[in-house]
């Protein structure tokens, strides 16, 4: 598939599109002849972040469903996911006890006072969560990470008694780094690593609607600078990842600020967890800079990120095209934030938001369910979402959405491992990001949200290549290591 007038400075490329008028990771064999008005130079000397991956999260709604397909169906997402011909998640995530996307509420601990936890069990996991894993790393030829989440503590150990809400009581800040430690063993048993742990899942809370436990900056820091990250080091378990935070961009400063005040109080964390829920269209890279400026040498990983469900619109593909989505904040947004959320494009919402992460240091991107009901569910709660694979059980039917299609633009071809490189580019309103491969390939993703074709010459060194990318459209361009 190589692109450009034939001579011997021709740059030889792969291209791969999906866009509105149909394209899903299509491999794209010819443009038409047109003088490119828009120059992308790489310059692959300029090195910045190292890839972790990108991938998605390994709930019980997603598992669930999946035991609801037929064995041909179930087969086909997982493969769709973590297959060599699929979106080979590289980075996944999943939740320590039941979170909103469960179908009850569960802990691994549930027996009150059981303070050495001799009662733990992850049972719950094992008829959904557990299989959903395991046939993923059977899928997956180079393997992919779990990090895992707890939504809260088991009441019995927070200061109102409820799933909702509430404080970690400090009589218990030991049995709680227990059961982290606890948790590794029992998935280990399972023949399951955990590669890390984000500390709590939205330590500012949800207005106690689901599942959640509050810390302050500086609470979460002295937990784990005292009692989490001593407990792992001394069961020998000092290499699984601890991350801080785990909630909206807007909020970064003040939390890195506490967990990298000093060396003791930054020992334990191995980098920052964020989610992109403050804003439909802000991406806070100033907060981002931020954090990576306070601890340049740790992880920044988007942990969750997903779309409100919009029923009966999850299977119009034209939809996730157009600006006609709303979230939360559309409704329930205080009127000094409302000009943050206005309605949006879901399919630019996430090229926009991965393209702009990664260009302002994130290293790890991570989407939230993998598979929903039409409903957009289970969700005990009823807090409805999309995912990018949709699922009718009761019909064995499955629908990949155009979102499946975006994340995969990334997940498939920038691997674990690719450092971003730099790039001039003279196009403002074409949206670029560029990766180096290990294996020497490198990746350049562009996104054009405009109604018009756009002409570009992409250059590396002496070597060109003219390349069109479709109206509202996302291209994936890779260039092999042979080729450079």
């Amino acid at each position: 598939m190589a692109m450009g007038s034939c001579n011997q400075n021709k740059l030889e490329v792969e291209v791969y599109e999906t866009s509105a008028a149909g394209n899903k990771l299509t491999a794209i064999a010819e443009v038409e002849e047109s003088e490119p008005t828009i120059q992308v130079r790489l310059l692959p000397d300029q090195k910045f972040q190292t890839i972790t991956g990108f991938g998605g999260s390994f709930t019980e709604a997603s598992a669930s469903l999946l035991n609801r397909l037929g064995s041909a169906n179930r087969k086909k997402v997982i493969d769709a996911y973590f297959g060599e011909n699929g979106a080979r998640y590289s980075l996944t995530r999943t939740h320590m006890n039941s979170c909103d996307f469960s179908l009850s509420n569960y802990s691994y601990a549930p027996v009150e006072g059981d303070t050495n936890l001799d009662h733990f069990s992850i049972a719950e996991d094992k008829d959904d969560i557990i299989p959903f894993i395991k046939e993923a790393m059977a899928a997956s030829k180079d393997g992919f990470k779990i990090l895992a989440s707890p939504w809260t503590a088991p009441p019995w150990m927070k200061d109102n008694n409820d799933w909702r809400g509430g404080k970690l009581l400090p009589e218990f800040y030991d049995t709680w780094a227990l059961f982290f430690s606890k948790y590794i063993d029992a998935y280990k048993a399972e023949g399951i690593d955990i590669w890390g742990f984000t500390v709590e899942n939205e330590p500012l809370g949800n207005d106690n609607n689901w599942e959640s436990m509050h810390y302050s900056p500086a609470e979460m820091t002295q937990f784990v600078q005292n009692h989490l990250g001593p407990k792992l080091e001394q069961d020998g378990k000092g290499a699984v990842k601890i991350l801080g935070y785990d909630q909206n961009r807007e909020h970064l400063q003040e939390w890195v600020d506490a967990m990298y005040k000093d060396e003791a109080s930054s020992k334990y964390f191995d980098g920052t967890a964020i989610h992109w829920y403050a804003s439909t269209f802000e991406i806070f890279p100033e907060a981002l800079q931020y954090a990576h400026n306070k601890a340049s040498d740790k992880y920044l990983i988007q942990s969750e990120a997903c779309v409100d469900a919009q029923v009966p619109e999850w299977n119009n593909d034209a939809w996730y095209w157009s600006k006609e989505a709303t979230d939360w904040g559309w409704d329930w947004a205080p009127e000094d934030q409302k000009h943050l959320h206005p309605k949006y494009v879901p399919v630019y919402r996430y090229a926009r938001d991965i393209i702009s992460c990664l260009n302002n240091w994130v290293d790890g991107w991570i989407d939230w369910n993998m598979v929903l009901d039409t409903q957009g569910g289970p969700n005990w709660f009823k807090n409805w979402c999309v995912a990018p694979v949709i699922v009718d059980p009761v019909k064995d039917e499955i629908y990949f959405t155009p979102l499946y299609y975006t994340m995969a633009h990334f997940s498939k071809y920038i691997r674990p491992g690719a450092v971003r490189i730099g790039f001039e580019n003279t196009d403002e309103a074409l949206q670029v990001t560029v990766a180096s491969n290990p294996d020497g390939s490198i990746v350049v993703v562009v996104l054009n949200q405009e109604m018009e074709t756009k002409h570009m010459t992409l250059a590396l060194g002496e070597h060109t290549s003219g390349i069109a990318i479709s109206p509202q459209a996302l291209q994936t361009i890779v260039i092999p290591a042979k080729a450079k």
